[in-house]
């Protein structure tokens, strides 16, 4: 839906399955720049129709010389347009172009130090040492003609490399992640000075030209949506509302799997927005299908395949009443990026139901958002006037408790989990250490473990706490909660929950561990 609001004449980023592809994207787009995704064996054809000022070679896990490695055009690197390879894709210029990429003796992972030996263009502005991070096993050890060497460690001779008469660029390391300290400087320098970019994406003029394009899209007819409480699904919910009015009816699905009061407060939360929502009550069904299931990625389908089924039979109702043509959803820029691109190499971690669609449904699909990364959506919620409780909520799964329960899911434990994660983060709320974490949540680990209440010999659950920080879950590193805080938080959930006698934290950060626990 945001396609229309923004010009090309941007950055392309070519994926090769990197985990950072998408970190890429935002970062550009931090520069007021518009930035898009498109997968490795893109056509010339299509890469041309975006116009774009420069392309980014992303990362990825292979080594050019696996069987079945993700290989770009080599035309590609003949369009005149400027070209930045990272890690991966500076070995693809490289082994592309007839240079030498070899296996590096000694593999770089994590932080290194680069020297950096030339300052034109590319490493404008950036001191003789510069902290940088590495993830890589293969590099390019003998360049292609007509490139130089800007940037080595006392590894890797060629950390970074230019061709400054075709514009082509490479950096064996990640400028996008955080902890290369001036990694925005750089990839400012390749935007501005190198491709000649223009500013062309605000986010403040976003919220009027969806609302318009939405009411020229939908015209008199109505929208159906499955609407969470979150923020993709409320932000996308209010735009819609605020273009048709009436004629968007939302769908709130319990399953049973959300957190404690958390009906009764979206119940309130949209009210106060004038969104004309439904609410269903199927926890009863999703629990008895999820009776006995231990396994994660079952649990996820069940969940999903669980959920679809419910909806269409609380839409075909409304369907019936109303005129309705759309179905609109909260998809965001990485999920449809990621579920579009069967070519991707990256790796799965685990599936996501949000994105399946009701197959039976004849109804046109409704993606205000699909064009926005999640801190882009929050942007457009403010300009929408919508509270910051809402647009900082902590991300919560599709699954929901299902997958903060580790194995098999009843009552019992999902009572626990409720009364720990609420004097968590109503804890966490109270110290003022809420909207400072990116994510805060309890964990209920089926484990059951000895301990002593007054006299009595206990044999009782174990509650793990997680608390992360991030820019945008891509990395993340555990939060610093103060000792003080962990310490009250503890003793309220050991004595206000039946069942818990044990409470751990979580200082694991991702990776290698991921933010939730299935």
């Amino acid at each position: 839906m945001a396609r229309a609001n923004q010009v090309n004449s941007g950055i392309v980023v070519v994926d090769f399955g990197a985990q950072y592809a998408h970190l890429i994207a935002r970062r550009v787009r931090e520069l007021s720049v518009y930035s898009e995704i498109v997968p490795y064996n893109v056509s010339i054809k299509k890469l041309l129709s975006l116009t774009p000022k420069g392309i980014i070679l992303s990362g990825g896990p292979s080594s050019v010389y696996e069987k079945g490695a993700p290989i770009l055009n080599k035309d590609i690197l003949s369009l005149g347009i400027p070209i930045l390879g990272i890690c991966y894709g500076q070995q693809l210029i490289g082994y592309l172009l007839k240079g030498n990429v070899i296996p590096n003796k000694m593999k770089e992972y994590g932080r290194q130090i680069i020297f950096v030996k030339n300052k034109d263009n590319l490493l404008s502005g950036l001191e003789n040492k510069e902290q940088v991070w590495m993830s890589h096993g293969d590099l390019v050890k003998d360049l292609p003609k007509g490139f130089v060497s800007l940037a080595s460690t006392k590894t890797c001779e060629n950390a970074a490399i230019g061709n400054f008469s075709n514009n082509i660029y490479g950096v064996q390391f990640h400028p996008e992640v955080v902890h290369t300290i001036n990694g925005m400087r750089i990839l400012r320098n390749f935007v501005f000075n190198v491709c000649k970019a223009e500013k062309n994406f605000y986010i403040s003029d976003l919220p009027r030209k969806m609302i318009e394009e939405i009411k020229q899209t939908v015209g008199k007819d109505g929208v159906l949506m499955g609407i969470s409480g979150g923020v993709d699904s409320t932000v996308a919910g209010t735009l819609i509302s605020k273009a048709i009015g009436k004629r968007f009816h939302g769908i709130f699905i319990d399953h049973g799997l959300i957190r404690q009061n958390e009906l009764e407060e979206v119940r309130d939360r949209y009210k106060k927005l004038g969104l004309n929502v439904d609410y269903v009550d199927a926890s009863k069904l999703f629990l008895k299908r999820l009776k006995g299931i231990k396994d994660p990625e079952k649990k996820r389908k069940i969940i999903g395949h669980t959920f679809i089924k419910v909806f269409e039979a609380e839409a075909k109702k409304i369907v019936r009443k109303y005129k309705i043509s759309y179905l609109a959803q909260g998809t965001i820029y990485p999920d449809r990026i990621e579920s579009a691109q069967p070519s991707s190499k990256a790796s799965k971690i685990k599936s996501h139901h949000n994105l399946t669609l009701p197959k039976k449904m004849k109804l046109k699909i409704l993606e205000p958002l699909r064009d926005l990364y999640k801190d882009e959506v929050r942007k457009v919620g403010a300009e929408l006037g919508l509270s910051k409780e809402l647009l900082w909520r902590h991300p919560f799964p599709g699954p929901g408790l299902a997958i903060r329960i580790l194995g098999e899911i009843d009552d019992d434990k999902l009572r626990i989990l409720r009364e720990a994660d609420h004097i968590y983060i109503s804890e966490l709320k109270k110290n003022n250490l809420y909207y400072k974490i990116w994510q805060a949540f309890a964990v209920l680990i089926p484990v059951k473990t000895v301990g002593v209440m007054g006299d009595a010999r206990t044999y009782e659950y174990i509650i793990s706490l997680r608390a992360v920080t991030s820019k945008d879950a891509m990395t993340a590193d555990w939060a610093k909660i103060p000792n003080e805080v962990l310490e009250k938080i503890s003793i309220r959930i050991v004595n206000e929950v039946k069942g818990v006698n044990r409470v751990l934290y979580d200082i694991t950060s991702k990776p290698p561990g991921t933010i939730e626990y299935e």
